[in-house]
């Protein structure tokens, strides 16, 4: 039988050890990202494996769908990402620290190495609370709050690796999301908000309070300038927030262009405003040169801007001291949410007012029964049913005959 002469791509090599390999040098398409010509080289154990790997990059080269070997790694890939992302500094902060485990885990790991495996194994880490950071400090259980964003995520990440071709499929799509219901916010009912606002009126930052229980974000009380207050017309602008990035503090924009946003002062906020004015008048006086000049409406005895971190704990205090439960002071804004819709608010005048883009993400998010509210509507549907058994007129009993018996 005569031997098949080999093709131009494949290459008969004699090893030093006196083993024989088959190369194969194939043509593999053009690079999506740089646009040049790509080369595969790989060696092969016997010539029929040679052929047959030849004939299937030739095939997958022509369909498109042929991934040459990469050397990019899961870090690089993550940091590529990370770094076209054209987001708010805060948005891919929260980025960055939820694709920190996988960095951590598999960062220097070829990312068209990693497996399903990897990242379920990853998730069950971090829902047991067993995952260490590469610095060597533990990480608190995650639910599936936070780690069901970490997969979508991750999957992201893997979706632009596909469209620079170094990835032939997502596996993070393959990967199970974790169970697990939305947490229900705790809202204060209309009596809670009357006494958090008692004490608020006794307290230096009381101010704060009342801007929290009127909507604002803790960013947007923190960012908040007396030269955003126009006593005059009887308005607030909310055009600065100020937040915690990465461990420092920063000031900036709104969060959205719908964030940006000019609301009527109500007569509470009014009195809590001109009393921290003239607070503040008489702590400037005091203070003269010394007193801090940015002028922002929740600062500290020498003016100077608090940190938000402060906020929320001088905020426990104040519910302590009203003796109402525990809750976030980001809870306030959702009190204030839910109170107006009680209130027969339409939701699209909710969703202006919190600075949302979507009324549906403020019904949905933002809005929340309440025990009392729950309590109003079982009293509306028993008046209903007790009119209508009162009303309704009686119906006539009608007996059926009997059946002479035969017998």
């Amino acid at each position: 039988m005569t031997r098949r002469q080999l093709p131009p791509q494949i290459e008969k090599i004699t090893l030093k050890s006196g083993a024989t390999r088959y190369e194969v040098t194939a043509e593999a398409g053009v690079d999506p990202v740089t646009g040049k010509r790509r080369q595969t080289r790989k060696r092969y154990r016997t010539e029929r494996e040679a052929r047959d790997a030849l004939a299937e990059i030739t095939a997958a080269v022509s369909r498109g769908s042929y991934i040459a070997r990469s050397s990019t790694t899961v870090e690089q890939a993550c940091a590529e990402w990370l770094d076209g992302k054209r987001i708010a500094t805060s948005t891919k902060a929260a980025y960055r620290h939820a694709l920190q485990p996988l960095r951590d885990r598999h960062g220097p790991l070829f990312v068209q190495q990693l497996t399903k495996a990897h990242i379920d194994n990853l998730v069950s880490d971090l829902q047991d609370g067993e995952f260490v950071y590469a610095h060597g400090r533990s990480c608190k259980a995650w639910n599936a709050q936070t780690i069901n964003p970490m997969l979508r995520l991750i999957g992201r990440v893997l979706d632009s690796q596909m469209g620079q071709g170094r990835l032939a499929r997502n596996i993070a799509l393959l990967v199970d999301r974790v169970p697990g219901s939305r947490k229900e916010m705790d809202t204060y009912s209309a009596e809670d908000v009357r006494k958090i606002l008692a004490v608020a009126d006794k307290d230096r930052a009381g101010q704060a309070w009342h801007l929290a229980l009127t909507g604002l974000r803790r960013g947007e009380i923190g960012g908040l300038r007396w030269s955003d207050i126009d006593f005059g017309a009887g308005t607030l602008t909310i055009t600065n927030t100020r937040i915690q990035v990465d461990g420092k503090v920063i000031e900036k924009t709104t969060k959205t262009e719908k964030s940006r946003r000019t609301l009527p002062l109500t007569p509470a906020l009014v009195v809590a405003l001109e009393r921290a004015k003239k607070v503040q008048a008489a702590e400037r006086l005091a203070l003269g040169n010394s007193f801090d000049p940015a002028q922002h409406v929740v600062c500290d005895g020498a003016g100077q801007p608090v940190h938000p971190d402060r906020l929320s704990r001088e905020w426990h205090t104040v519910c302590a001291a009203a003796g109402v439960r525990h809750t976030r002071l980001h809870d306030a804004r959702h009190t204030c949410g839910t109170l107006l819709h009680l209130q027969n608010v339409p939701i699209a005048v909710v969703s202006a007012w919190l600075g949302h883009c979507d009324a549906a993400f403020t019904m949905r998010t933002y809005v929340h029964s309440q025990p009392d509210a729950l309590a109003d509507a079982a009293r509306s549907l028993n008046a209903v049913v007790t009119n209508r058994d009162k009303t309704a007129s009686p119906r006539p009993i009608l007996k059926r005959p009997r059946r002479k018996s035969n017998g």
